[in-house]
């Protein structure tokens, strides 16, 4: 019944088709709850799937002798919450490398690779890795403004009111802290972890400052870098690199810290309506990070950055695309006027185009190199723009 009632997410399928022909592990990852199993379900439709749970002790006793069990199967094999099971990876490389075996593995993880010991190593060569995130705007095809409040994950996204939605996103959240992050041998008290998650919320969209953050828990600098880097590492926050080059100008240098989905923002900051959305202080950093999640994951962007001098230029996100250099601005409103930080941006990293994304409707240029989009046809109009 989950999957008829799931939105396709055909984007995603093709995705896996192409990983999983080329690869004999294809790892799909992202956040707990995103719908990675769904997918992988949806994926082994008609395939002959042996699906195997590592959260469910049944599966785990059939996994005593791994070697012995998997080296039996053929066809498809999905592993699913792999990162209980990190010494599965050495075991996949050696059944992998043997001629004879022409099983393909898809592996579903909620932690990245970075901090799931293992993985980079034994499976270097042999594995392609496919990020699923909560659901985009064009994949709902309508109410943006009910992603944006409530975020991409499904049954936050799906539920039948927004009461509902921010009690879903409250258990995630206390369940993450309590259960998911323990299950990855990481050790730190889930009142500490919400307390500090909590301040990132209100940093959200802002600059890093470890000393700040650390002065405010009693923490040292390496304490809450470590803190980041879990949230980092199971995709609860982004942080977004900055550029520098040689100009005459300082540059910051330190990452903007997001927090990927805005439902979680929205319950972290105790934001549980459009209405108190609307009205609150944070409204403008929020539709910022929304909006950038939404526009990098529909575009497919990689290697993006933002840019900030300390005299004040600031672009809020710079994309590198055959051998051109673009940016775009995030601005909560219908009407963006052009700014001295725009040109200054567009002078001093020789900018092909600015566009400006907005919750409105309209298309229109400001300037031969600055234009309006809409974030509902922000996809076409810049793919457009950079061909």
């Amino acid at each position: 019944m989950y999957i008829k009632n799931m939105i396709p997410r055909q984007h995603y399928l093709q995705q896996l088709t192409t990983a999983v022909s080329r690869s004999p592990v294809t790892a799909l990852i992202g956040p707990r709850q995103c719908g990675k199993t769904t997918l992988a379900r949806q994926f082994g439709e008609g395939r002959g799937v042996t699906f195997l749970d590592l959260e469910s002790p049944i599966d785990q006793r059939r996994l005593q002798n791994p070697e012995m069990m998997l080296r039996t199967l053929s066809g498809l094999i999905v592993l699913d919450e792999i990162q209980r099971m990190p010494e599965l990876f050495n075991v996949l490389r050696v059944l992998v490398d043997r001629p004879d075996y022409d099983a393909r593995f898809l592996i579903l993880g909620s932690a990245s690779p970075d901090i799931i010991k293992n993985v980079s190593e034994s499976l270097a060569g042999r594995i392609e890795f496919v990020e699923l995130s909560g659901f985009h705007y064009y994949e709902i095809k309508d109410d943006w403004t009910r992603l944006w409040l409530r975020g991409g994950f499904p049954r936050s996204f799906l539920a039948e009111s927004d009461e509902n939605s921010y009690a879903w996103r409250e258990g995630f959240i206390r369940t993450f802290l309590e259960r998911d992050i323990p299950q990855l041998g990481i050790s730190i008290p889930a009142v500490a972890m919400r307390r500090f998650w909590m301040m990132l919320a209100a940093f959200h969209g802002q600059i890093w400052n470890a000393t700040e953050l650390g002065r405010s828990m009693g923490l040292s600098d390496k304490t809450v870098r470590s803190y980041l880097d879990i949230l980092t590492g199971t995709y609860m926050v982004r942080q977004l690199q900055p550029w520098f080059e040689n100009i005459r100008k300082r540059q910051v240098k330190s990452p903007k810290i997001f927090l990927r989905d805005s439902g979680l923002l929205h319950s972290l900051l105790t934001i549980p309506n459009d209405f108190m959305l609307r009205g609150n202080p944070k409204v403008g950093a929020s539709w910022e990070g929304f909006a950038m999640e939404q526009v990098t994951l529909a575009l497919g962007f990689r290697d993006y950055y933002y840019w900030a001098t300390y005299s004040g230029a600031e672009l809020d996100l710079l994309v590198h695309h055959h051998g051109k250099r673009f940016g775009v601005e995030f601005k909560f409103t219908e009407t963006p006027q052009r700014t001295k930080s725009m040109v200054q941006a567009i002078h001093d990293l020789n900018l092909a185009h600015i566009w400006i994304i907005t919750p409105g409707e309209h298309t229109y240029p400001i300037d031969e190199k600055i234009s309006v989009c809409p974030l509902t046809q922000s996809r076409e109009i810049i793919e457009a723009g950079l061909d």
